[in-house]
């Protein structure tokens, strides 16, 4: 067979236009049938047509239980964590119309586990000299920027795990002058300080909460306080709230019960 011969998709029989394969293990697929895959399979090379025919038919009954799905709890920004806790389902999509987008439905027995990826990268800050040239800042500067990756592990026949981006562009976070280390060996600025980052973790541990409760039964009662908040909440109530402080893990200078630049509570 040429190159330039034409082909058909051994799923539908359609023929294949130009730039329109999808090599299968044992032979071709229209892009057409791929976009009717599952978003989070990523292993079409290695299957074959038949194991191709029985993942769309799986996905045809999926779609039924897309428009059976009512969001009870929704959960992130751009893609969301959606919950339907009558029947025990989630699903992970940015789409409005289920029935149409045709996400994954999976039971909540699926989830295996859940953890959040905080991935961090530096960028060192430059000044120029009175020559011109970019040199360091003594002690050096730098700007962090931060990416939020949720990763809920699943059994599930075509995927193993569903990997998505809580945040839409990276969090920057360039330290004041007062959270800045004051020496090359002093560490770097707690990233708690930056309200985006906050953000995105809390609403990281959030979705890994939600998940962990619908994996084990569990039901968190209305306006309940995790239990790291209640403790820190004890434990302010023993803290003096009055006089000045600095805080000895960013030197900021504070008269409240907690650090208003890095968060740490009053010594």
């Amino acid at each position: 067979m040429g190159l330039f011969d034409k082909k058909y998709c051994d799923v539908c029989g359609e023929k294949i236009g130009l730039l329109g394969n999808r090599k299968l293990e044992d032979g071709n697929l229209c892009k057409e049938c791929a976009r009717k895959l599952s978003p989070w399979f990523s292993d079409r090379r290695s299957s074959t047509v038949e194991e191709i025919k029985q993942q769309l038919a799986y996905r045809e009954e999926n779609r039924k239980k897309a428009a059976q799905f009512r969001t009870t709890r929704a959960l992130g920004e751009d893609r969301k964590v959606l919950l339907d806790e009558e029947h025990r389902w989630f699903t992970v999509t940015r789409a409005r119309d289920l029935e149409e987008a045709n996400p994954d439905i999976l039971d909540y027995d699926a989830i295996t586990g859940c953890r959040m990826d905080i991935d961090e990268s530096k960028t060192e800050l430059m000044r120029e000299n009175a020559d011109g040239e970019e040199v360091s800042y003594v002690p050096p500067r730098y700007e962090y920027s931060y990416d939020f990756e949720i990763v809920i592990s699943v059994r599930h026949p075509y995927f193993d795990d569903m990997r998505f981006r809580l945040n839409g562009s990276s969090v920057d976070f360039e330290p004041s002058a007062m959270l800045r280390p004051k020496s090359f060996n002093a560490g770097r600025p707690d990233p708690e300080s930056c309200a985006e980052y906050r953000k995105y973790r809390q609403m990281g541990d959030e979705i890994c909460q939600a998940l962990e409760q619908a994996r084990s039964g569990g039901k968190q009662p209305a306006g309940a306080v995790p239990e790291e908040n209640a403790v820190m909440r004890e434990a302010a109530q023993d803290i003096p709230a009055a006089g000045p402080w600095t805080c000895p893990a960013c030197g900021g200078a504070n008269t409240g019960r907690f650090c208003e630049y890095c968060g740490s509570p009053r010594p």
